[in-house]
């Protein structure tokens, strides 16, 4: 079965799960950890997403951030393309990091968002990275001690996650881990990771009492809430969908860079490193992987580079972003809209 295409919207929360190659380790080492966290931060300091909850395990990661300034998928592609390439030059390897693509679930804020919050925290000590909550207090790889404030994550959304349980900042953060502490016992809980009115209603058990009632239930493996959720989320989507511009198609892209740079689009994979190719690569690495959202790997025939050349001639290209002004401005109705 072909796979469905994410879905996003303005302000969605959603839980993301990024998961290691054949269940390898994706942070090996405290610098790696710094690392991502570092990248996490810039990218909520850039309003790209709101991070409520966050947590790194060995093999995997979890996140709970609420869909900023971008679509989650170039926030996302920004965050795991930039981490795998510094991973790979620290650790002196060559390929893929991560399993597959992320999996990120739509989530119905009530009452799933303070439940998130928790579980994912929870990770760590589930997992028996850390021995016991006290641990997990001052641990600094989830969102948990920032939320308890002993160790300060200026870029987390602590203010809106701690004004659910009291205004009063030390009131709130007692509250919070007396809750915190009440979900020791529940242990792994499969309900919260996704399939709409299917998971929220008590699991596949439920399901089947449901589908033989005589209501029909709508639901979605990419949604995390009730049937009335899902079915709104979808509309919203949908729209999105119906009032999004004609898509800008890469042959026209490459012909617009080029003919602005003064180069022939056939020059671009024939290997040539004159300064032009190489200006023109990069602004249409930059323009179709970062400003339009588009996986960068299919661009490494086109451009007749390796695919792991191409995030290196985004990056350049962003940092030329004044010399691609006219052009971007030319092509602002072409951005790839949310739920695309």
């Amino acid at each position: 079965m072909p796979r469905q295409p994410r879905l996003d919207a303005p302000g969605a929360l959603h839980h993301v799960m990024v998961r290691g190659l054949e269940r390898q380790r994706i942070f090996r080492d405290d610098a790696d950890r710094t690392d991502f966290v570092a990248r996490l931060a810039a990218l909520a300091e850039q309003g790209a997403f709101t991070v409520c909850a966050w947590a790194l395990l060995p093999n995997h990661a979890h996140l709970l951030v609420r869909t900023g300034a971008r679509p989650l998928a170039r926030a996302m592609r920004s965050l795991l393309t930039g981490y795998a390439g510094a991973f790979n030059r620290r650790h002196k390897r060559v390929g893929h990091l991560f399993q597959n693509r992320y999996k990120s679930i739509v989530v119905q804020e009530e009452p799933y968002l303070l439940e998130l919050v928790r579980y994912l925290h929870l990770n760590p000590l589930r997992a028996k990275v850390v021995a016991d909550l006290r641990k997990l207090d001052r641990y600094p790889w989830t969102g948990h001690s920032a939320l308890l404030g002993t160790v300060p994550r200026p870029w987390q959304a602590t203010e809106e996650i701690l004004g659910r349980f009291a205004r009063a900042p030390r009131a709130a953060r007692r509250a919070y881990r007396e809750f915190v502490a009440a979900g020791l016992p529940q242990g792994r809980r499969p309900e919260l990771q996704g399939g709409g009115l299917l998971r929220s209603h008590g699991g596949w058990v439920a399901v089947a009492a449901l589908r033989r009632g005589r209501e029909a239930y709508l639901g979605d493996e990419r949604v995390l809430g009730g049937s009335a959720f899902v079915a709104q989320l979808r509309r919203r989507v949908e729209h999105a969908v119906r009032a999004a511009p004609r898509r800008l198609t890469l042959d026209t892209l490459v012909a617009r860079v080029c003919r602005q740079v003064g180069v022939l689009p056939g020059q671009l994979g024939e290997g040539s490193r004159r300064s032009a190719v190489s200006r023109a690569r990069d602004g249409i690495a930059y323009l179709w992987v970062e400003f339009l959202g588009h996986p960068g790997r299919p661009l490494a025939p086109v451009l007749g580079v390796r695919p792991q050349a191409i995030y290196q001639a985004v990056a350049r290209g962003r940092e030329a972003r004044a010399a691609w002004e006219r052009l971007l401005g030319s092509l602002e109705r072409y951005r790839t809209p949310f739920g695309r």
